[in-house]
């Protein structure tokens, strides 16, 4: 009996120290998280510049009608080579064919349809610098084309990325700005800037409604049409995270 009781003692002083073992092995928690949580706040800022727009992005086709899907397909070829062959020798830009089609013509008479004939179009879309558009694309009905479906006018690439840079520039400024005065106004004190967000305007240049067809060719060629490409508007918004 007295042997069980001292291998029971020796037990549980066995048990303590490895539970004291135990706890001097895990490392104490240090509370490294602030109780205030990061006062910011938030500023948004727009930029505009306006440049030249120097080009002018053209869309433009023959439309040919017959009474055989052959016969238009074959006239509406022929010509529309023509009219690229005019294009190529006037060494315009991003020349490419916009689209193909053949489409029946029908007749509605005593509640039938029936098909009269076909009509085929084919378009092409360049890019020609403003100030020779007019006088192209007068040559251009004289040489064949019999439609003019829209033109846009944008600026070259390297004035759109200068204008980008200036746009942001100032968008930053106007970002800085409003974050200077807010605080101010509030009687606190800017610490720094933890985030800035860059958001430029890449919209497409908005085509101008523009037509012309063979009726009007005599009238074309008698004057040059007058093409003006106004100004293309760059915008950049600029949002600033201000730490206070």
């Amino acid at each position: 009996m007295m042997l069980t009781q001292n291998h029971f003692k020796l037990g549980l002083i066995a048990l303590g120290a490895c539970g004291l073992a135990a706890c001097q092995a895990v490392p104490a928690r240090v509370a490294t998280s602030s109780p205030f949580p990061q006062r910011t706040l938030s500023a948004t800022g727009e930029g505009k510049v306006s440049i030249p727009a120097t080009l002018t992005r053209v869309n433009l086709g023959v439309e040919v009608q017959g009474k055989t899907a052959r016969e238009v397909q074959e006239d509406a070829a022929a010509r529309s080579q023509g009219v690229v062959d005019f294009l190529k020798a006037q060494e315009v830009e991003k020349l490419q064919t916009a689209g193909v089609r053949l489409n029946p013509i029908y007749n509605s008479a005593n509640g039938k349809q029936s098909i009269t004939g076909y009509s085929a179009t084919n378009s092409v879309r360049f890019q020609v610098k403003t100030a020779a558009a007019g006088d192209l694309l007068d040559k251009a009905v004289a040489a064949g084309a019999t439609r003019i479906d829209g033109v846009s006018f944008v600026a070259t690439e390297e004035a759109i990325a200068e204008a980008q840079k200036e746009a942001i520039a100032r968008a930053t400024q106007g970002a800085k700005t409003q974050a200077e005065a807010a605080l101010s106004s509030l009687n606190l004190q800017q610490k720094e800037i933890v985030n800035i967000a860059i958001n430029p305007d890449t919209s497409p240049p908005v085509p101008m409604p523009y037509a012309a067809h063979s009726t009007l060719a005599d009238e074309v060629q008698q004057a040059v049409t007058p093409v003006e490409g106004g100004e293309q508007t760059i915008k950049a918004t600029v949002t600033l995270q201000v730490k206070y």
